[in-house]
């Protein structure tokens, strides 16, 4: 039976699919009047327009966050943050505390950096370098095989006291972190990245030089300050299980259950919670095909409205995550899907065409579907009591 059928027979809706086709059609053509194209016109051109369109928004963002320069920023973030933050209705997390954090690296010391930098113990890294930058730094400075071991081991032992409530920090790491990082980059694909049990989001200090890159950061951090009070939620959620450490790590790893495990009953419609981007790893993963929801699309959706609030200049990419159009492709003579999520465009836009993303557009297109049949709030709802298992069950 198609998903459609079995979604109606659940919801007693109808059209749904229809309902959300005739929107994309009707939000590409709006998209591509304004554009000066239409359906006929190349993906090339498309895609190439639509990044000539952000990256003079990019421009715009860099002069009303005050023309940042990130090298100079180590010590305050400056309005990079301080807007960020406003878009954001952001509260206090639950976090471990310093304490306790500090007392795991004890137990398990990164020598990587204790060498780089020539001190003898935790505690005096600490005091010099500071907590955030430390431990933003285990990221990037320690082997795979050290990050492994002390997340495996060393959380072993938390307990929920060992949380506390504070705020996020944002932190924008010194210049001489930025050598010791280039690996990070080269696999991140971006220089922004956040702990999620301890609160931090942090910025490596690379060089604004790359049209769209001040965008990428800023709607990078919008992102970042959604998604780390939606774990800290879920954090909360559990600290009184008895297998609190259990769902803590499997929450911090981003658990997908395995494709052999996810058995689809007949009696049941089961849509699968996916906590990343498994497109990244693997474009033609057979559960991307599978009906599911994405909460990293949901983060990014909210980064879009916190954007939108700038503005109406901003307002171009509303209710373009979902959207997308195939377009003859002037390469191989076929068609070409080219994706108007302004995440995906943008990321496209700083890696210079060498990588075409889409995979942002493909999961809201998810939720979209599901949002359709049961609306936004309802979704949330379930993803938040459902995540652990990783799957929905109708």
């Amino acid at each position: 039976m198609e998903l459609s059928e079995k979604m109606s027979l659940v919801t007693g809706k109808s059209g749904v699919i229809e309902k959300i086709v005739g929107e994309n059609d009707l939000l590409v053509e709006r998209t591509l009047a304004e554009l000066g194209f239409s359906k006929n016109s190349s993906a090339q051109e498309v895609r190439e327009t639509l990044q000539a369109r952000l990256a003079h928004l990019d421009s715009q963002l860099y002069e009303i966050l005050g023309r940042p320069d990130l090298n100079k920023m180590s010590g305050v973030c400056d309005k990079l943050c301080e807007v960020s933050v406003s878009l954001v209705d952001s509260k206090n997390g639950l976090f471990i505390k310093r304490e306790k954090a500090v007392e795991l690296l004890e137990k398990y010391p990164p020598q990587n950096i204790l060498d780089f930098f020539g001190y003898k113990n935790v505690r005096e890294l600490i005091e010099k370098e500071s907590f955030e930058s430390v431990f933003a730094a285990l990221r990037f400075t320690q082997t795979t095989e050290w990050m492994h071991k002390f997340f495996d081991e060393a959380y072993n032992g938390l307990k929920p006291e060992d949380f506390e409530e504070r705020p996020l920090q944002l932190k924008v790491l010194e210049e001489k972190w930025l050598n010791v990082a280039e690996k990070f980059l080269e696999k991140k694909y971006h220089n922004v990245s956040h702990l999620k049990e301890f609160g931090i989001i942090f910025i490596i200090p690379l060089k604004l030089d790359t049209p769209g890159e001040i965008l990428r950061i800023f709607t990078l951090l919008l992102h970042y300050l959604n998604e780390v009070p939606f774990y800290s939620k879920l954090f909360r959620k559990f600290a009184q299980s008895p297998d609190f450490i259990e769902n803590l790590k499997s929450l911090l790893r981003g658990d997908v259950i395995e494709n052999s495990k996810f058995k689809i009953q007949n009696s049941k419609l089961r849509w699968l919670i996916i906590q990343r981007y498994l497109a990244k790893d693997d474009e033609n993963d057979p559960r991307l095909f599978m009906p599911h929801v994405n909460p990293e699309a949901e983060h990014w959706f909210k980064a879009q409205e916190s954007l939108d609030k700038l503005g109406p200049t901003f307002a171009f990419w509303k209710g373009l995550d979902f959207v997308g159009e195939f377009f003859p492709s002037t390469s191989s003579g076929q068609v070409e899907l080219v994706s108007f999520d302004l995440i995906d465009v943008v990321m496209t836009l700083v890696k210079k065409g060498e990588v075409k993303y889409l995979y942002h557009q493909q999961e809201a297109l998810w939720n979209k579907i599901f949002i359709e049949y049961f609306g936004r709030d309802k979704m949330n709802q379930l993803i938040e009591d459902n995540i652990i298992k990783s799957y929905i069950e109708l």
